[in-house]
């Protein structure tokens, strides 16, 4: 068998023995007692997770981007305008869902490497009224983290429906449904919540339910929540055949979660973020987020002057971690590196120690242990 690597990019996050054992059971009757019971704990645990108290949690087979479009596609009419505010990548990607269904919308968006600010929105607002309008909390090519709260507070006068795009927050990153008056939190499986990749999970809260039931019909089939409804209250019915053995292992990410605690885990990711940059920076990168917007589950880094992109990553994956490049305009100007999930102490000291070793293979004169001593310093504290 190769060597294993850690696998440090922005998702799908290392998957850990007790959810891949999970995943490795016999698979059993879609609507049998066993799927049943797992698909509903599930449910019961991801209402936790996004704090929301009656939301109708959804969990279909799929992708984060199946997420989106199901948002969408469930709570803007043809008579709606949508407002997408986009810091990025997956913004821009929520406004071509847009554009393929022919739904009204317009774009506010920012430089890549912050997001907007709820003034930016706020100003938006006095100018054109919209009925729906989604957020990417985390956008995974610029690791700015939006001001979702501030949002909230924003769109709480206007009666539009709010949609969070947390693919690369939910499980890391405080998303508060009640409390903050969001309608709709989409996500998926494979990053802070550390399962494989493979489903399309959503929350929709009373209001955003009443919003679809209020549509008489909506250019979708598979995508209708309606069809999915009745088996998210009861899994021994039958609509379309669920990936079983993905909620069952998707179950267990749940127990791991809430056995570490809910707030507990948004702590961790806290720090971990904060002792990787450490290291970083201690080692001579940079940052290309702005400092203001940097989120806790992934950073894109800038490399130091005189080291390529390729090497470097090849280097680093000889050395045993894998990291992902820029996306668009940052292709090889910088790397980006997850660290979200269920991952340890011992892998962000593991992984620092990894880009010392690469970048002396590189060359570069480094003294052994500056990384990891400024890890440390927030480990140990």
């Amino acid at each position: 068998m190769p060597q294993e690597k850690l696998l440090l990019i922005p998702g799908p996050s290392p998957v850990v023995p007790r959810i891949l054992d999970a995943l490795a059971l016999p698979t059993v009757s879609h609507v049998g007692p066993d799927m049943a019971r797992d698909l509903k704990e599930a449910c019961e645990s991801l209402r936790k997770i996004v704090f929301s108290a009656e939301g109708e949690p959804f969990i279909v087979a799929g992708a984060g981007t199946l997420s989106m479009e199901m948002a969408l596609l469930n709570t803007a009419g043809p008579a709606d305008r949508v407002l997408v505010l986009s810091q990025g990548y997956f913004g821009d990607r929520m406004a071509q869902i847009c554009q393929a269904f022919r739904i009204d919308h317009d774009v506010l968006e920012c430089e890549w490497g912050r997001a907007v600010t709820s003034r930016e929105l706020d100003q938006r607002l006095k100018t054109k009224n919209y009925n729906v309008v989604v957020c990417t909390h985390v956008d995974t090519a610029t690791g700015a983290c939006a001001p979702v709260e501030e949002y909230s507070q924003v769109l709480e006068r206007t009666g539009a429906v709010f949609i969070v795009d947390g693919v690369c927050a939910t499980g890391g990153i405080p998303e508060r449904m009640d409390a903050w008056g969001i309608d709709v939190v989409l996500t998926a499986a494979q990053k802070c919540l550390g399962t494989p990749p493979g489903l399309a999970i959503l929350v929709f809260s009373a209001r955003a339910m009443e919003k679809r039931r209020g549509l008489k019909s909506i250019p979708a089939y598979y995508s209708d929540i309606l069809r999915w409804l009745p088996i998210m209250h009861d899994p021994t019915k039958y609509f379309s055949t669920p990936c079983v053995n993905e909620i069952r292992a998707f179950a267990e990410a749940m127990r791991i979660i809430l056995e570490e605690g809910i707030e507990e885990r948004f702590e961790r990711h806290d720090l971990y973020a904060q002792a990787l940059r450490a290291g970083l920076e201690a080692l001579g990168f940079s940052f290309f987020t702005d400092p203001s917007f940097e989120a806790s589950t992934l950073s894109v880094v800038r490399y130091p002057d005189g080291v390529e992109d390729k090497a470097f990553r090849a280097g680093l994956a000889a050395n045993g971690v894998i990291v992902a490049g820029g996306l668009g305009p940052t292709a090889g100007r910088v790397f980006r590196m997850g660290h979200m999930g269920n991952l340890t102490s011992a892998q962000v000291r593991f992984a620092i120690d990894a880009v010392e070793k690469t970048l002396a293979g590189l060359g570069r004169a480094v003294k052994p242990g500056t990384g990891s001593k400024a890890v440390d310093s927030f480990l140990t504290a």
